[in-house]
């Protein structure tokens, strides 16, 4: 199946129909993007050296190096960056009014069975987790890309955000965080982190508590 490499705003992003991803998206005006731009510059380059090196043909240890610097710059990327989400408690839009949640929720779902499957999801005050694998193809036999998924579901949970909130304008940030899941470990702890959000941002006591919360698995 065709890998797709698209730009959009800062980051390079490298998909292909078939693959599980954690994505991460914010409200516009939650984060200052310049205020993470380091890591996101460094993300970014590590990436295209990636892509690059794979592409000639290196040494198996020369492209471990490099994923192992990136997925650690990755880390504290996220880190720093909910930490900025979590520390805003007055956001323009409160995505967790049960309305605003509703719709998104909605939007997320509104593949299912179609293009993706949802693992898990979390809706926050100003910020959206979300665990999901894609299918090679959709029923019309067309290749199933990430960027049209989240350009459909931003799109629309937009639209229908502003309707509800009586407002103009963009809604979400135009850069959404999205990295493919490596293996059953890393799936492991993506849905594990999206779930505890809510969590760690000292809202619940139990994620199940959290009505913007999702997950397929019961027993998680």
């Amino acid at each position: 199946m065709e890998k797709k490499e698209f730009h959009h705003h800062y980051l390079p992003h490298f998909q292909q129909p078939g693959q599980a991803y954690f994505v991460t998206w914010c409200l516009k005006d939650a984060v200052p993007t310049k205020a993470l731009l380091s890591y996101i510059q460094k993300m970014g380059l590590l990436k295209s050296q990636m892509h690059e090196l794979k592409s000639s043909g290196p040494s198996p240890s020369e492209i471990e190096k490099l994923e192992i610097e990136y997925y650690d710059v990755r880390r504290k990327y996220l880190k720093a960056y909910d930490d900025l989400l979590d520390a805003e408690k007055n956001p323009s839009v409160n995505l967790s009014k049960p309305e605003n949640t509703e719709v998104i929720i909605g939007s997320l779902k509104f593949w299912e069975g179609i293009k993706l499957n949802s693992l898990a999801l979390t809706v926050m005050c100003n910020h959206v987790h979300w665990v999901f694998e894609t299918f090679e193809k959709d029923m019309e036999g067309h290749p199933v890309y990430l960027q049209d998924l989240l350009q459909s579901v931003k799109g629309f949970s937009a639209y229908q955000i502003n309707k509800l909130e009586k407002r103009t304008g963009s809604l979400w940030q135009k850069e959404s965080f999205d990295t493919t899941i490596r293996n059953e470990k890393h799936l492991y702890y993506a849905i594990k982190y999206t779930l505890n959000n809510p969590v760690l941002a000292g809202l619940v006591s139990d994620w199940k508590l959290w009505s913007g919360t999702w997950c397929m698995y019961d027993d998680f």
